[in-house]
């Protein structure tokens, strides 16, 4: 309730300009966001990889307006394909994209021509060896989501897709994407949606969680274990101890639980989303509505500020 309520008030115009239009914010973006360009992003992954751990790197923007800005989204991933395989970072670390970046959201063929520059993007990476995951967003793109991953996966099966525990719909959802050699990453969410089509209850969020994840490990699929959560952590490490058809990786937030992602990658695969780039507020908001600690963070900084 209270992180819907967050992302309600980040959602409007004048807070959105308060927030990123302060001098002190920045710096307390920078404990979640990498940096604004490609260097900021290679740079994180080569730190991150010094202690066992990979990468799913996101250039930051959603929502896109246009067909250029799509089309600049696309070359900006390429810029950052091309650094990472000359630097020696291809291997084992991917990059995360979401549709409505791609243009998913322009016009009736926009869910097409998303999908079009997908293919293209997912193309270009796989040929430098970094795998792409396709980020889910909230539960209007769901459908349109979820038949892209199909079209992609025709051509490229690694491309992972990304579901979300608190959506009702879920449930059905996973059961279609585990079997083997299916990447999912599962996450609670972190979109503000109506009780008509997601779980308003934490528990109830948790509850489906497990659920979701025992039905991938079954199915043989490899799962991404996206949370901060340790007592979901503590069970995935049991689950996966106890030898389930499935594999897994754990994941978590670029800035978040440091000390458990070191501890996790002594023992398992474990990667961190790392978002980069200038338009970063969206994400931003949906960090700080998933926890009250990071709200705290923030407001703490403001007032030292």
């Amino acid at each position: 309730m209270f992180g819907q309520l967050l992302l309600g008030v980040a959602g409007n115009g004048g807070v959105r300009r308060l927030v990123t239009g302060s001098s002190v914010s920045r710096p307390v973006v920078a404990r979640f966001v990498a940096g604004d360009d490609v260097a900021a992003a290679t740079a994180a992954t080569r730190d991150l990889a010094r202690d066992g751990i990979a990468v799913t790197l996101d250039r930051l923007g959603e929502d896109v307006t246009a067909p250029d800005q799509a089309d600049e989204t696309v070359a900006g991933y390429r810029d950052l394909v091309e650094r990472l395989a000359a630097e020696g970072l291809a291997e084992g670390n991917e990059v995360s994209i979401k549709l409505s970046a791609l243009g998913q959201g322009l016009g009736p063929d926009g869910p097409a021509r998303a999908t079009d520059r997908a293919h293209a993007l997912v193309g270009h990476a796989y040929s430098r060896g970094v795998d792409v995951t396709v980020d889910m967003e909230d539960h209007t793109r769901v459908e349109d989501t979820l038949e892209t991953v199909r079209t992609l996966r025709a051509d490229f099966p690694r491309t992972g897709c990304v579901l979300q525990s608190m959506l009702r719909r879920t449930e059905g959802d996973v059961r279609d994407l585990a079997r083997p050699g299916s990447r999912v990453r599962l996450v609670k969410g972190a979109y503000n949606e109506p009780p008509e089509v997601a779980h308003p209850a934490k528990a109830d969020v948790d509850k489906a969680y497990v659920r979701a994840l025992r039905t991938l490990l079954d199915g043989g699929a490899h799962a991404m274990v996206a949370t901060h959560d340790l007592r979901i952590v503590k069970l995935a490490e049991e689950l996966l101890a106890a030898g389930p058809a499935g594999s897994a990786e754990f994941q978590m937030l670029y800035g978040i639980r440091s000390p458990e992602q070191q501890r996790l990658a002594k023992h398992h695969a474990m990667r961190v989303y790392v978002p980069y780039g200038t338009d970063w507020y969206g994400y931003f908001s949906r960090r700080l509505a998933e926890r009250p600690a990071n709200l705290a963070f923030f407001a703490r900084s403001l007032v030292a500020g």
